[in-house]
């Protein structure tokens, strides 16, 4: 019986990998070349001269299309990982079709510090560092480093690269943290891509990708359209399920309202079903353009119990005038609080501070003398990736006993247990002050960098000096 159980133990990984599905996808003929079809040209470069992520050295190649002008900015792809999908051929074909714009492609390689002797020490590889984690300084990599660089090239002809600048001219996409990394762009400057394909994305927890299904359901919709992929047996490992993890994204992309389309393999970790399915991909990402893309419908009900169809954040403070101030009325019992900012509960029975150095939100209740008693860590606010701190600033309250709090990562918004069920983006950085004013008090007033701006939303804010209103009881 022993030996019989040796022999299973020794076997069992060699019978497991015989069961693993061979992968054999159609190809489509855009992934093959055909005569008569004009070709673009691919041109490799070096960048080594990157502020955002100092002392990294890497390649990036340019595909620029045979029917570009150097007249006409062109669309925009960019690639994590360098040149995948077969994609100048891929590019040659269904711009000939026109199945999709005149687009430059920019496939451009993670960074890394080279070592001073390889011969003793390795380079420090910053693929992790640069597409895994969540803030914006990929974006602004390839904003403000990648595309001017690209932009100071010529094609072997003499034309000088010219690229658009509008987001809705710009996609980005990647395999695996190169995925992560492109969603991330678009979820960071949706005003700069609107068009991510993800293969195999890795929406788990390596640096807090794994929160992004909770943040796309939180977050108001952004203008941006997603083609996916993956296989069932995709990594399973230390940080997470990949398989899991694209389902679960794909769930929350779908309850946010975004234009999503995914297809489902049995593959593994590899390009094979995102090579097969990339042209059909780019015929999504790009269908129907020059239309932009636009905002989706979220079924997140805090969100749409707020939001009025059409209006938006509009820095014309004057068709607003700020009324009023986001302090409670009984200042005699704030006295003794050190936060930087305070409001009072539409029953008067409780205020809430914050510390913009953590990300709680405090709760006391009034007593009868008015002082505070019962502080306790009550609310529970979202960190951006680029901060160890929420950087709360300012607080208010409305009529129906929601809290407003004005953070780095925009105005949070939670109910009467703490809970932030949703977050409104900012526009132009992070939100400083917060206040309702207007005439019926049903705007939204934030400052961000010195400037005011306001959002009609359908509630409106606590008037100094009005009678107490006990809000309903919250759903626990």
């Amino acid at each position: 019986m022993k030996h019989l159980l040796l022999l299973f133990c020794f076997f069992t990984p060699f019978w497991t990998n015989a069961q693993a599905p061979e992968e054999n996808y159609p190809v489509d003929p855009a992934s093959e070349e055909h005569p008569g079809v004009p070709k673009g040209e691919v041109l490799k470069f070096v960048f080594d001269q990157s502020k955002i992520f100092p002392g990294t050295w890497r390649e990036y190649w340019v595909y620029v299309p045979a029917q570009y002008q150097a007249d006409t900015p062109a669309c925009v792809y960019v690639n994590q990982d360098g040149i995948q999908w077969k994609a100048p051929v891929v590019f040659d074909n269904l711009i000939h079709q026109r199945e999709m714009p005149v687009t430059i492609g920019v496939f451009v390689m993670h960074g890394r510090v080279k070592a001073a002797d390889p011969n003793a020490a390795n380079d420090r590889f910053n693929r992790s560092f640069e597409y895994d984690g969540l803030s914006d300084a990929y974006a602004r990599f390839i904003l403000e480093e990648i595309l001017p660089e690209v932009e100071k090239q010529k094609t072997s002809d003499g034309r000088q690269i010219r690229l658009s600048k509008k987001g809705n001219d710009r996609a980005i996409g990647g395999s695996s943290s190169g995925a992560v990394c492109a969603f991330t762009a678009a979820w960071e400057r949706p005003d700069a891509f609107s068009r991510v394909f993800s293969a195999i994305g890795t929406y788990v927890g390596l640096r807090g990708a794994d929160r992004y299904p909770t943040l796309v359901r939180k977050v108001e919709s952004k203008p941006i359209r997603i083609y996916m992929q993956d296989g069932a047996n995709d990594l399973n490992i230390y940080a997470g399920d990949w398989w899991m993890a694209n389902q679960t994204m794909l769930r929350a992309l779908t309850f946010a309202g975004y234009e999503v389309k995914h297809q489902w393999g049995e593959g593994g970790h590899n390009g094979k079903q995102g090579t097969s399915l990339f042209p059909e991909a780019m015929r999504y990402l790009w269908k129907g353009w020059p239309e932009p893309v636009k905002k989706g419908q979220s079924q997140n009900a805090f969100l749409s119990a707020l939001l009025i169809p059409g209006e938006d954040w509009t820095e014309d403070a004057d068709a607003f005038p700020m009324k009023g101030k986001p302090t409670p009325s009984s200042e005699n019992s704030l006295k003794t609080l050190k936060a930087g900012a305070a409001a009072l509960s539409p029953d008067q029975t409780l205020v809430y501070t914050v510390d913009s150095t953590s990300h709680w939100v405090y709760s006391y209740q009034v007593q009868p003398n008015r002082k505070l008693a019962y502080r306790q860590r009550f609310g529970w606010l979202h960190v951006s990736d680029a901060e160890n701190k929420a950087g709360a600033s300012g607080i208010v309250c409305d009529r129906d006993g929601r809290i407003y709090v004005a953070t780095n990562s925009g105005v949070q918004i939670l109910d009467q247990t703490g809970r932030v069920n949703a977050i409104l983006p900012t526009p132009q950085g992070k939100a400083s002050k917060i206040t309702f004013g207007g005439g019926n008090s049903d705007v939204l007033y934030v400052k961000i960098n010195g400037e005011t701006y306001g959002r009609r939303l359908k509630t409106r804010g606590i008037n100094p000096g009005e009678a107490p209103n006990k809000p309903d009881a919250p759903k626990l």
